[in-house]
Parts: C-alpha cells; structure tokens; sequence
C-alpha cells in the first residue's frame, strides 16, 4: 500500500516527465544556466545527467524534439519554427498596417517583441534591437530597443496612457528603473521618436486571443525591409548570427 506516499507535486511530476523524455532520446538535452535560473535553481546537471546515461551524447545541433529548420533559415522560419508566439507580433503589425503607416513601422511593429517571442523577456527591446541591427534599417532597430522605455510612460499626443494591466500585473507602486528612465529622456528628442511611440501605441491593443492575422500578409514586406542573409540567418557572420543561432539550436551543449 501507498497510503503514506505524499503525492507528486505539479513541478515534481513535470520534472519525472521530463526525465523520462530524456531516456528516450539518442542524446542528453543538459538546459543552461539561464534556464535553470528561471526555476529559482544555481546547479549544472551534466555530471549527474551523464552518469544517469551512460553510452549517450551531449546535443551538439539539431534538437529533435523541435520543429526542424531549413538549411539555410530565414526571419520567416522563426516566425514558424522557433517563436514561442506571433500572434501579438502579427497583431500589432497589422494595426500599424491598418493606420496606413510607413513599411518601417509596420515592420517594427512586426519586430518589437522579437526578444520575447523567441530568447528572452528581461530587457527585451535592448535584445531584439540587436538581435535585428544588421538585417533592418537604423530607425526600425531604434525603435525596438526604445519602446522597452516609452511603454512606462504616456503621452497625450497619439493617445497612449500607461497601461492598466502593467498596474494589474506589477502593482500600483512599480516605478521604472532609473536606465529606463534615461533611455526616456534621451528618446523624446529623438528623430525616430514616433517610430518607437507608434509600436507602444499599437503594443497596447494587441491582444485579442480571437485576433487571427497571416504570416503570410507581410511576406512582401519582410522581403523588402529585413536583409536575408545568403547563408541563412544565424549562419552569417553578422555581430547578432550567435543569438539566431541560439534559437536555431537552442539546447546545444557548446
């Protein structure tokens, strides 16, 4: 009998599950520091990973357990194969294509939460900037990397107040850290300013779970303002490859 056997937690039994996953691949899946960070955990499990499963090899590519990428990627295959979720991203360009606003902004607003949707919530718009700076024009990369900061605060010209659900979700004495108020100040005088104002604008009303928006609607625009590179994206030599790379094979060892 079992009578005295606590029950497995909803972590705990996500944790056997997973290991179970594991002895059922060709190779060891070891997550990264970061990861383990987000579960409130300082431990690096190789050694007892590869103790656990004697005669296997760390991941040092592909993942199987993800969708598989092109030979050569490109934006769109992220959008397909390795973003966590679009919907907001498409949303929030189709608003800036509704409004009848320029290919740029259209195409920031498609880009602002590149970060988020597939590497990294924490400072989001600094990561997706540079995730993006070498493919897309200065004013689209700007632009992403400043709404992080306009988002906190309003301005009454294009009708964009601070957003009630930031109140809901991080409570009614939250204040801004000081960069983030800096980056504000240094933004309002800048000569893409709307740029970055108009992605907080269209950010605010982009979350409709009943919203559906194509891919497939920006294809000529994506062709047009991000530059492909010829070897695929993460692939090149550009300062940002390693963080697509990442993406691409988001579990390699090494």
């Amino acid at each position: 009998m079992n009578d005295h056997v606590p029950a497995m937690t909803l972590s705990e039994r996500a944790d056997a599950l997973e290991e179970h996953m594991m002895h059922e691949l060709e190779r060891i899946v070891v997550k990264s520091a970061l990861f383990n960070l987000a579960d409130g955990k300082m431990s690096d499990e190789t050694a007892a990973l590869l103790a656990r499963n004697p005669g296997k090899y760390l991941v040092m590519k592909e993942d199987p357990r993800l969708p598989k990428m092109p030979e050569k990627p490109a934006l769109i295959d992220y959008f397909k194969c390795r973003f966590a979720s679009t919907s907001h991203l498409l949303q929030s360009a189709a608003l800036a294509k509704k409004a009848g606003h320029s290919e740029k902004v259209i195409m920031a607003c498609l880009l602002h939460d590149v970060a988020v949707a597939g590497f990294i919530r924490c400072d989001h718009g600094y990561w997706g900037a540079q995730m993006i700076e070498p493919y897309v024009d200065e004013e689209i990369s700007w632009a992403v990397r400043t709404h992080q900061a306009l988002r906190f605060f309003p301005d009454e010209s294009v009708g964009y107040q601070y957003p009630e659900a930031y109140t809901k979700w991080f409570g009614p004495d939250y204040t801004p850290e000081p960069y983030i108020v800096d980056e504000y100040r240094r933004a309002r005088d800048h000569k893409h300013y709307m740029t970055a104002r108009l992605i907080t604008l269209h950010d605010l009303y982009s979350f409709d779970p009943d919203a559906r928006v194509d891919l497939d609607e920006f294809t000529d625009i994506i062709g047009r303002n991000f530059k492909q590179p010829k070897e695929g994206l993460g692939l090149d030599s550009s300062p940002s490859a390693h963080m697509w790379r990442t993406m691409l094979w988001p579990t390699r060892f090494l």
